[in-house]
């Protein structure tokens, strides 16, 4: 789904970039210009980046 439609961003293109190393919502917006326009998908790209970014709970066995 487009997440910013001025830079033809997608939500998947935010989790690639999450999965290539970005680990942060500066990052991604620095690597693909989300966010850099007009600015409306901002919050919706922060809690992709934000979701992305978790770590899974540590259950040690």
């Amino acid at each position: 789904m487009y997440v910013c439609l001025c830079k033809a961003v997608t939500d998947r293109q935010i989790k690639e970039s999450i999965t290539g190393g970005a680990s942060s919502f500066a990052e991604v917006r620095r690597s693909l210009g989300v966010s850099t326009q007009c600015g409306k998908c901002m919050q919706q790209a922060k809690s992709i980046v934000e979701t992305a970014t978790k770590k899974a709970p540590f259950h040690p066995a």
